[in-house]
């Protein structure tokens, strides 16, 4: 009896061991352990935020990145909406804006050239001709500093020195991403320099509302409250007229597929875009306490509510995703499997100057804030 009592201790001791062993993954699936690096001398990891209704947001400081986004659906199952990847090496070597913290310009600078108090600055010239997302070293691939973390919010800072892809000035900017108990990603920008210079800060998540970027995102219902847009010429850069929606594809005053029109190219703008990749001029005109954009998935039952205290929303509908890359779980990201919302001054605002101002100047802060109001439409 006794070596029975003693073997069955023996089993049930190796069998604990084994558990623990096992890696603890996020409620998105993902193990820790894969984010886990030392770059620069900075020991990055993953970063965890949860709130009271069950919400789970993880964070890499790699480009300020939101890895996963667990909400629940009409039915209470929480389903992944962002597009990512599994591990941090993938986001280290496959090109891509996922779930980034842009900077210093979010967007396009014309020909990458932009002059500020009678100075030009040329600018890398990575897409078309153009300064797209701070060029091709931009914030989305470098790493940010943890300031704080707690269990719902985390503060990252970006240090970007003077001629930091050759933009002026010492820059510090900070993101703060909270998750609140209301079920929204608020996120907080603030950046100070030392300089003149010019900033546009934005969130280049990549949403699927059904948790199945698998398939498009083109039968998923969009509102935009914007009366006019910014039309862009064939290199995706803006034209400087700003034009009205009405009777025309880019109308989303009243809820409508996004499908809907998307692969109409005889209308120029959408065969610029290769679809919908424009800026919309909000009506709220960056009152954070209107609706800026609203999107819903009839598969799911979740929908998302954009609240923004900018005067513009770049909706681009992953038209240049091709199925070359794959991502969580194996999946290959094809044409339209998500859209990205993001919060922004208009592009090429530094050579419009008619249009808000992106400019910053020592003794100044730049604040911006984006929230992602999430919600359920049975």
């Amino acid at each position: 009896m006794k070596r029975t009592l003693t073997f069955f201790a023996a089993a049930t001791a190796l069998t604990l061991s084994s558990c623990c062993n096992e890696p603890q993954l996020t409620l998105s699936g993902l193990n820790p352990a894969d984010f886990e690096a030392e770059i620069d001398g900075q020991q990055l990891k993953l970063y965890t935020l949860t709130n009271a209704s069950g919400m789970e947001i993880t964070v890499t400081p790699f480009g300020g990145r939101i890895v996963s986004i667990m909400a629940p659906d009409r039915t209470g199952v929480m389903r992944d909406v962002v597009l990512g990847f599994d591990k941090l090496s993938d986001y280290q070597t496959i090109p891509s804006d996922f779930g980034a913290a842009i900077g210093r310009y979010a967007n396009r600078i014309g020909q990458g050239k932009f002059t500020l108090d009678g100075v030009e600055h040329q600018l890398p010239q990575n897409n078309f001709g153009h300064c797209l997302h701070g060029g091709p070293n931009g914030w989305q691939y470098k790493i940010y500093e943890v300031e704080q973390v707690s269990e719902n919010a985390i503060t990252l800072v970006m240090h970007s020195p003077d001629g930091d892809e050759q933009f002026p000035g010492n820059v510090v900017a900070k993101v703060t991403y909270t998750l609140t108990d209301q079920n929204a990603l608020d996120i907080a920008y603030e950046a100070t320099t030392d300089a003149p210079t010019i900033i546009n800060l934005t969130n280049h998540t990549y949403f699927n509302l059904a948790g199945e970027p698998s398939k498009t995102i083109l039968n998923d219902v969009l509102q935009i409250d914007a009366d006019t847009f910014t039309p862009c010429d064939e290199t995706f850069m803006t034209t400087g007229e700003i034009a009205p929606v009405e009777d025309t594809p880019m109308d989303f005053r009243v809820p409508k597929m996004i499908g809907a029109e998307i692969n109409n190219y005889d209308y120029a703008q959408l065969k610029n875009g290769n679809g919908y990749d424009h800026n919309w001029v909000l009506n709220a005109a960056g009152d954070l306490t209107k609706p800026a954009v609203v999107l819903f998935s009839p598969a799911s039952g979740i929908s998302l509510t954009v609240y923004t205290s900018e005067p513009g929303i770049q909706v681009y509908t992953g038209n240049f995703l091709d199925g070359t890359v794959t991502g969580k779980g194996g999946v290959v990201y094809n044409q339209r499997a998500a859209i990205c919302l993001e919060t922004q001054k208009y592009p090429d605002t530094p050579n419009k100057p008619e249009w808000p101002s992106c400019v910053l100047r020592p003794g100044e802060t730049y604040t911006s804030r984006c929230i992602y109001q999430f919600g359920i439409v049975e």
